[in-house]
């Protein structure tokens, strides 16, 4: 018997293609959130009526309270967007760095002119 992979198999076994992965606005984020906090019905209720998982619902009502202060921007940022507050924070640094290096070029070459005085 050959060796087969992995993926082979499944798709022989099955004759399934593989699952993309679905992607969802942060406005259908907040609406799910939303409905999931009314409390007339349970997550996995909700969840059903939605076409998603349970699971994922209750990871962004998690991510809705650890992040309830924010925008709504801030709390469903997008995929490989920060935060406002993240973003400002990098500026900063990568500033601080910029500073940092002029400060010392300027340091390096007040001593170099300073020897040529004397």
């Amino acid at each position: 018997m050959k060796a087969r992979r992995k993926d082979q198999q499944v798709q022989e076994a099955g004759s399934q293609t593989p699952r993309r992965r679905r992607r969802f606005t942060q406005e259908f984020k907040l609406e799910a959130v939303r409905l999931a906090a009314v409390g007339d019905r349970s997550i996995p209720e909700v969840a059903g009526d939605l076409g998603i998982g349970a699971n994922i619902l209750r990871q962004w009502t998690r991510q809705a309270e650890t992040r309830s202060g924010h925008s709504p921007a801030d709390i469903f940022p997008g995929n490989g967007k920060l935060m406002s507050q993240d973003e400002e924070i990098r500026r900063l640094r990568r500033e601080v760095t910029v500073l940092r290096e002029e400060r010392d070029i300027l340091g390096k070459a007040t001593a170099f002119f300073a020897k040529g005085v004397r």
